[in-house]
């Protein structure tokens, strides 16, 4: 049989990424497959096991092959039953009991995690990490995701909600409503929804901006975070203000991260970091600003180098460890 796979899957409210990785990290077949949410999810966890079976059978393999299934899941996990809390935006109700219908569909042991954690495992075990075993990685996406890793290990707090970086409340008062119910969330400010926001909020108070990033809004009647960094990058001053504003922000909550624990490395992931050193170096400057002195010597902040397989190859040292 020889050496034995890994399966990692990265599960999404639009599609469900799964790779065979060998022991040493190395991706050997990934492909993709719609997670279907409807009828309250009942066919997520069939399609997965379809799509492993399927892909076995393809390369000339069995089960007998594979080692055992991670899996990141959006949403806190119940570390005791591998059930998920909260996860409306898959269909399932509260409490839905992962691992046991997974275990059941493929007949292979399984191990649940958040998916924002199996991303900062990923950048670990085969990124930018680099081995460090002192580690906090922030995705900076649609929303603003986090992972701790603590002695080589992930941090998962007593109800598996640790990490949730996204919701350190980064506005003293106020601020804008977020998701969780809450006002003032640093996703409300960093993550690309809320780079957006910010300049909506700008543009539609006062019309009489000008510059590139105005001209583009009063064009289209809508803007990317992209196009906020593009402007940025061509001098734009409104652009420029929002991204100043957004490194505050940033910074400040990671050099309290970064007092807190002290990590070797913080990474940053996401389609927000791909902006490079027009948000990065910004953010380093403020994290040296609010840090403890030894902290912004020791703390290194990088960029992630995984981008979609960050998931996959930590939910496979899941199965490899856990």
């Amino acid at each position: 049989m020889g050496e034995r796979w890994l399966i990692g899957v990265d599960l999404g409210g639009t599609t469900t990424k799964l790779a065979f990785i060998n022991d040493g990290g190395e991706i050997l077949n990934k492909w993709e497959i719609p997670t279907d949410n409807s009828n309250e999810g009942e066919n997520i966890t069939k399609n997965i096991g379809r799509a492993i079976e399927n892909k076995l059978q393809e390369l000339g393999q069995n089960r007998e092959k594979i080692k055992g299934i991670g899996m990141g899941a959006p949403g806190p996990v119940n570390y005791k039953t591998g059930s998920l809390y909260n996860t409306v935006n898959l269909g399932w109700r509260d409490n839905y009991p992962l691992k046991a219908e997974l275990e059941a569909e493929t007949l292979l042991p399984v191990v649940i995690e958040n998916d924002a954690n199996c991303a900062a495992i990923g950048e670990m075990w085969k990124g930018v990490g680099n081995g460090a075993e002192n580690i906090v990685c922030v995705t900076l996406g649609t929303g603003v995701g986090g992972g701790v890793i603590a002695g080589g290990d992930i941090v998962q707090g007593a109800s598996g909600a640790a990490g949730e970086i996204g919701h350190i409340t980064s506005v003293a008062e106020g601020g804008a409503m977020c998701n969780c119910g809450k006002t003032g969330c640093l996703e409300t400010i960093a993550s690309a929804t809320g780079i957006v926001r910010q300049a909506m909020e700008i543009l539609n108070e006062n019309e009489s901006h000008v510059g590139e990033l105005a001209n583009k809004y009063r064009q289209n009647r809508e803007i990317s975070a992209k196009d906020i960094f593009d402007a940025a990058k061509n001098g734009d001053e409104l652009a420029h203000s929002i991204i100043k504003n957004t490194a505050f922000h940033l910074g400040l909550a990671l050099a309290n991260i970064g007092n807190t624990l002290n990590p070797d490395k913080i990474v940053l992931g996401g389609g927000v970091s791909k902006a490079g050193d027009i948000l990065l170096k910004p953010v380093k400057e403020n994290f040296k600003k609010f840090a403890f002195p030894r902290v912004g010597q020791s703390t290194i902040i990088d960029l992630a180098i995984l981008g979609n397989d960050a998931g996959v190859i930590g939910a496979a040292w899941l199965a490899k460890n856990k």
